[in-house]
């Protein structure tokens, strides 16, 4: 997959796409299904797949003190969407003159002149354009005057109700982690470097792989039973563990964090950059009456996320 991030500057050859546009937070199963819609066109014109999107997130570029409400960081979606076979990437960056354009100006600049595609899909809730002021069917008549085709993608819903990036974060809050993977058609994963920690895990007999949360929606604090993927290094490949989100009450901690214990591991994971799948939620953070009856939970917990993971 390749990646491009101005559409002033587009090689001859990242031209000419069928692509997706959005946001595609969490790369979910109404993602997809704009995706594949994108890749049937492309599949009919014999053009390569693409999807445009935009970095930092608008959101974040409009209210950049407001809470963290990402589902997935930028190398985690590029990750998620080559494994669907996106072989373009626009990630462009979205700044003062991208969000100053007017929807008319958008779709001539970027889409037809900037990246020179040949169809677009977008979902029916789609706005662009300053101040968000393009529907789906503004495009749609641009496309029809200035040269590229338009699919306006039926917004999804499953068993749940409708299928958004909102109720994917609600679930997630609520420790329904089972129900997110059922929105996002995979398991919802945190992806990151593995950073040093203040040991404690490994005082206590529990040595933890520590992940920074920064910048992402967080789950509900408290423990879980996880897969992790070791992305490189001597290590890499996918392991089964138990998984503590949050500031750690026990030492009064404020910094939420990540901090998996992987079963039947060891070695030095510093540096490497992993993926922990959130699988089940097992408890909430709590303060014990000393170590023992916290390394007795922890016990606890081990054994039972063990039994969850033999199962899947």
């Amino acid at each position: 997959m390749r990646i491009v991030r101005d559409y002033s500057f587009v090689a001859p050859e990242d031209r000419g796409a069928s692509a997706a546009i959005g946001n595609f937070d969490g790369v979910h199963l109404g993602h997809q299904s704009v995706i594949d819609m994108a890749r049937a066109q492309a599949q009919a014109i014999a053009a390569p797949l693409g999807l445009v999107t935009f970095e930092p997130h608008p959101r974040q570029y409009f209210a950049p003190n407001a809470p963290a409400f990402r589902l997935m960081g930028r190398e985690a979606r590029a990750n998620r969407l080559a494994k669907l076979g996106v072989e373009r990437l626009y990630e462009l960056n979205f700044n003062a003159a991208l969000a100053g354009l007017s929807p008319r100006d958008f779709a001539q600049d970027v889409i037809a002149d900037g990246l020179g595609l040949k169809h677009v899909v977008v979902g029916a809730d789609f706005c662009f354009g300053k101040g968000r002021s393009g529907t789906a069917q503004d495009l749609q008549a641009f496309g029809a005057e200035m040269g590229f085709g338009v699919t306006i993608a039926t917004l999804l819903s499953g068993s749940a109700g409708e299928v958004s990036s909102t109720a994917i974060r609600t679930a997630l809050a609520e420790g329904r982690p089972r129900d997110a993977a059922t929105m996002l058609g995979h398991w919802h994963r945190i992806e990151g470097e593995i950073i040093g920690g203040e040991q404690r895990g490994r005082q206590l007999g529990y040595p933890t792989a520590n992940m920074s949360i920064d910048g992402l929606h967080p789950p509900r604090f408290g423990v879980y039973a996880v897969l992790i993927d070791i992305l490189n290094g001597p290590h890499a490949g996918q392991y089964h563990g138990a998984a503590s989100i949050g500031v750690r009450p026990m030492f009064n901690g404020e910094r939420p964090n990540l901090e998996t214990f992987i079963f039947d591991f060891s070695g030095d994971l510093y540096g490497a950059d992993a993926s922990v799948a959130l699988i089940d939620y097992l408890r909430p953070e709590a303060r014990f009456d000393g170590l023992p009856a916290l390394i007795a939970q922890m016990d606890a917990d081990c054994a039972k996320a063990r039994s969850i993971l033999a199962a899947l």
